[in-house]
Formats: structure tokens, C-alpha cells, sequence
């Protein structure tokens, strides 16, 4: 494949997975043990297929940051950079988040929540895959700006999910 100019690479990471316990609001609900072990089986993935991203930026929920942290830890990332607008976002308010992205940065991971990340995976690269609880979707696009991607500019590269 021959690519002229710019690339850039977005990795989308569903958050862990998490209590559905009653006592806790959504933002505030924590990942369970399961979550925290999900997280621990997929940054191993990455570091096994060289997927390291430059930036990770999350949504600013319980179950998101932690996620995150886990993420950005074990692949010896900056701590990543809260979005509230990633929270319950849709694919309309998501993609406003990807288009804001810093232009320095050509690999940057979003964690978030579904259904907004199936519905954005969907719009960027037309193909629909079931994004369960830390599943990653690794999607490259041949452009220079965050800004100028759109509806089936990104071809999905990588995706896996934790076994339940």
C-alpha cells in the first residue's frame, strides 16, 4: 500500500467491564475484578502486536479512567487527558471530540463507551463489529489532520476483544 503524506491512528478502547451493583450513580460505577483482569489481558495484546499509541484521552467516568490508567501504565503512556463530552456521547458528539485531536499527535487511543464507539467505528470505516466490554479497534486513516476525517475515510486494522 502506498501512502502519500500523513497517517494518522485511532484506537478505540470500550471501557472494562463494570459493576452493575445498585449504590452507585453510572458515572461513579467502578470496574469489577473481571474488568481489571479484561484490562490486563488486552494491554498485553497490544504490547505483543507493537500497538502503542502516543496519547490516550478517556472519558471522565469511574469505569473509563480506570481503564485508562491501566492502559496507559502498562504501556508506559502520560497519564491520559479527561474529555467530559466522551461520556455518553453520541457518534455525532464523539466525532466532534476526534476532530478536536491535537494534529502533533499521529497514534492517539479514546477510551469511552458504547454505543457511541460501534456507532463512530461504523461511520469511519463502514464495517460494524460488536464492541464488548475492553475491546479494541485500531483504525488508520492517510490524512494529516484530525479534522479531516468522514464517513468511511479510516480502514480497521486490528480488533480484539477479551474472551467472556
Amino acid at each position: 500500500m502506498l501512502f502519500l503524506g500523513h497517517m494518522k491512528k485511532l484506537l478505540f478502547i470500550r471501557h472494562a467491564k463494570a459493576t452493575h451493583d445498585t449504590g452507585f450513580t453510572d458515572f461513579e460505577r467502578p470496574l469489577t475484578k473481571k474488568g481489571l483482569a479484561q484490562c490486563d489481558v488486552m494491554v498485553n495484546r497490544l504490547i505483543v502486536n507493537n500497538i502503542k499509541p502516543e496519547q490516550m484521552v478517556s472519558s471522565p467516568a469511574l469505569r473509563t479512567v480506570t481503564t485508562a490508567d491501566v492502559f496507559t501504565k502498562g504501556l508506559g503512556l502520560p497519564t491520559a487527558t479527561y474529555y467530559p463530552e466522551i461520556y455518553d456521547a453520541s457518534e455525532s458528539a464523539l466525532l466532534k471530540v476526534i476532530y478536536h485531536l491535537d494534529d502533533q499527535y499521529d497514534f492517539i487511543a479514546l477510551v469511552g463507551h458504547n454505543p457511541g464507539i460501534s456507532q463512530v467505528l461504523y461511520y469511519l470505516s463502514g464495517e460494524y463489529r460488536e464492541v464488548t466490554t475492553c475491546a479494541l479497534a485500531l483504525m488508520e486513516f492517510n490524512t494529516e489532520s484530525w479534522a479531516e476525517l468522514s464517513e468511511n475515510t479510516g480502514t480497521l486494522t486490528y480488533f480484539d476483544s477479551p474472551k467472556d
